[in-house]
């Protein structure tokens, strides 16, 4: 049975996408469609992955309603409690702006995708050196297998390891490895995904207990609080597959969060990297590799502030 709002459950096995793939070629970049997923390779060689996460709001909902104006898609998901969550989207498809608003109207602005630093330089890539890591390293990159839930809890919560000099996009801080350093994370490592799947299976789902448990603490703690949730791959298959598979994987983890913890789902936001981040440095299987990362990125959407300046007039969807 399909929860009411909820996408129906689709194909769960990349073979089942492959043959509808589709490649054009858009100013020297190549662009790679199939179901649910849109793949960019860049004219040097480097890929991302892109995916429209309204989808992920739909479970639950009482009415979700569309609106396009001036050139911005806006999405609510409207709760049975009447709480509503905006998705504000540009022409091109990119998030803009994700908004909680409560059943009394109250806003909370939970990303603001379109600010740009005034610091920002060309794309999304902010090139910055490695940090330095002054705590230990099972607490900077935390096995959840190994953790206590306590653990687990104060790494959502830990602070980052360097200074944050300013505020970052979410955009900035998926593709920029080296912003996304600042931040300790933990290994989702008690979960195995079958090759080429992404299901996870149910004996599998009560493993993610600590790790909802956490996140539901720390969103108690700040509504606002954000948390990226990463898929990766071993180096298998080709890039493209790996991409889309580990997108899918994070996206599927971010979802059973939701649905089987209530996790909030407006405060959770995944991206895929395929093998681009290999944990053991393997050219083959790897289950360490084959994983689920997740980690606080508020610090670095917010500036290291616990208060953001109000947004700019007009920024907020019209009551």
């Amino acid at each position: 049975m399909i929860a009411p709002g909820a996408a129906p459950a689709g194909p769960q096995r990349l073979d089942d996408f492959r043959g509808q793939r589709r490649e054009v070629q858009q100013g020297g970049r190549t662009v790679i469609t199939e179901p649910g997923r849109i793949i960019v390779r860049d004219p040097g060689g480097q890929a991302y992955v892109r995916h429209n996460e309204v989808e992920r709001f739909r479970y639950g909902a009482r009415d979700i309603q569309t609106q396009t104006v001036g050139g911005e898609t806006r999405t609510v998901v409207i709760r049975p409690d009447g709480t509503q969550v905006i998705t504000v989207m540009g022409r091109d498809g990119q998030l803009l702006r994700r908004i909680r608003r409560d059943e009394r109207g109250r806003e909370i602005i939970i990303i603001d995708n379109s600010y740009r630093d005034p610091r920002a330089t060309g794309g999304f890539f902010v090139a910055l050196p490695p940090p330095t890591i002054r705590i230990p390293y099972n607490r900077y990159i935390v096995d959840a297998e190994e953790a206590s839930p306590d653990v687990i809890y104060e790494t959502m919560m830990a602070p980052p390891v360097e200074r944050i000099e300013r505020r970052y996009s979410l955009d900035e801080i998926r593709y920029s490895p080296t912003v996304r350093q600042r931040m300790p994370s933990i290994d989702v490592n008690t979960i195995n995904f079958e090759t080429g799947s992404w299901e996870i299976p149910p004996d599998q789902a009560a493993k993610l207990q600590a790790i909802a448990d956490g996140l539901n603490r720390a969103i108690q703690q700040n509504p606002r609080a954000v948390f990226l949730i990463e898929g990766h791959t071993d180096a298998v298959g080709n890039d493209v597959d790996n991409l889309s598979l580990s997108d899918r994987r994070a996206e599927s983890a971010a979802t059973l969060l939701t649905q089987q913890f209530n996790v909030a789902a407006e405060n959770l936001t995944s991206q895929g990297y395929g093998e681009q981040y290999l944990k053991e440095q393997i050219d083959g299987p790897s289950p360490i590799n084959r994983r689920v990362t997740i980690r606080n990125i508020t610090p670095l959407l917010t500036g290291g502030q616990a208060a953001l300046p109000p947004p700019p007039p007009g920024t907020a969807p019209p009551r």
